[in-house]
This record gives structure tokens, sequence and C-alpha cells, in this order.
């Protein structure tokens, strides 16, 4: 008679493994996804304020009023929709400053809140 054990047949062992490790696996891949998409975003945004600021100091042709200044700075954003109206241009003891604040409109991988882009900066007068 022929004993029946459930022990030795080890046929499933790889989908076995595979289906407890994937998902480890895929939230990894995910996060790293994310984690550069919102490093770009702020990377891009930065661009644009830094771009706008240096332009309403040494470009008095394009940049001559603060709508103008903030077109330059949306447009200095590429890749990103950022509205004109996220950007705030003033006079600073530095120089002229120009700030966005940017909630990005995408969905994530993961049920988190997306976090609001801010960026700042001044260029000397």
């Amino acid at each position: 008679m022929k004993r029946l054990t459930l022990f030795k047949d080890k046929s499933g062992a790889t989908a076995l493994e595979f289906a407890l490790c994937a998902p480890a696996f895929f939230t990894l891949i995910m996060g790293i996804t994310e984690l550069g998409l919102a490093t770009w975003m702020q990377v891009t945004l930065q661009q644009g304020v830094e771009a706008a600021a240096r332009c309403a100091t040494v470009d008095k042709f394009n940049c001559a009023s603060t709508s103008q200044i903030q077109a330059w700075a949306a447009a200095q954003s590429a890749g990103l929709s950022v509205p004109v109206a996220a950007f705030t241009v003033s006079k600073a003891n530095c120089g002229n400053q120009v700030q966005a604040s940017y909630q990005p409109n995408y969905l994530p991988a993961f049920p988190v809140p997306v976090p609001t882009l801010t960026a700042s900066a001044c260029f000397p007068s």
C-alpha cells in the first residue's frame, strides 16, 4: 500500500513564492515611480519660478508687468500645466521674488493625499 504524502510535492512552490513576494515588489516599484514623478514636478516648478525671477530683472521687454512675469513662469514650467494664477510676483529685499503654489491634479498609484508643491526664487535687481 502506498502512503499519501503532501509535503513532498513541490510543483507549486514557485507560484506560491511569487504570490507572496509580488505585492511587496510591485509596491516598491510604484513607490519609486511616484517619488520620481513628484521630484520631477518639484524641479520643474522651481525651474519656472527661477526663470521668471530672472526675467523680471533682466528682460524688461518680455517681463514688464506682473501678468507677463506670471505667464513667463507658467511657460517655463515645461511639462506641467500650472495655471498662471499659481504664481505670485513681488518686490523683496533680495530683488524680484516669484513664488508658486501648485496642487498637482493626477491620480497617484497609492491612495494617499497629493501634497501641494511650493517654490520660491529671488533674483537681485
